[in-house]
């Protein structure tokens, strides 16, 4: 079976920090666009950041940009979310997400496209 498995959320104060992970199984994500995304309650899914693996070339929204790195460690089969400078704007439930480069392309502007599995919560204290 294809998962993908979301962890390392919680509760934090804002101006802190956390590590979202995101660990594969069933497939490889050497082979697949890695991305990102969130829904905070009572708004829409948006997407966060994503990561190309034809060039490990990275994109990130413009509200997180400078405070969010995405990164990938290919032997562990895992995606990393760091969040830095976290705000209270930054609390919703964080999803990954796995595709061919154009899917994922698709899925980064229409959000409201995707099916999602269990996220993580993170949640900012003011």
């Amino acid at each position: 079976d294809v998962q993908l498995q979301a962890s390392g959320g919680g509760l934090v104060q804002a101006g802190g920090s956390l590590r979202l992970s995101c660990a594969a199984s069933g497939f490889t994500f050497d082979d697949y666009a890695i991305g990102w995304f969130r829904q905070a309650p009572g708004k829409e899914c948006e997407g966060v950041s994503f990561m190309l693996n034809s060039d490990r070339s990275t994109h990130y929204a413009d509200s997180v940009k400078g405070r969010f790195t995405i990164s990938s460690d290919n032997a562990k089969n895992t995606v990393y979310l760091q969040m830095n400078s976290l705000k209270p704007e930054d609390t919703a439930v964080y999803y990954c997400a796995a595709d061919t480069k154009e899917r994922l392309l698709r899925l980064w502007v229409f959000p409201t496209e995707g099916t999602w599995g269990q996220g993580t919560q993170v949640t900012v204290s003011s």
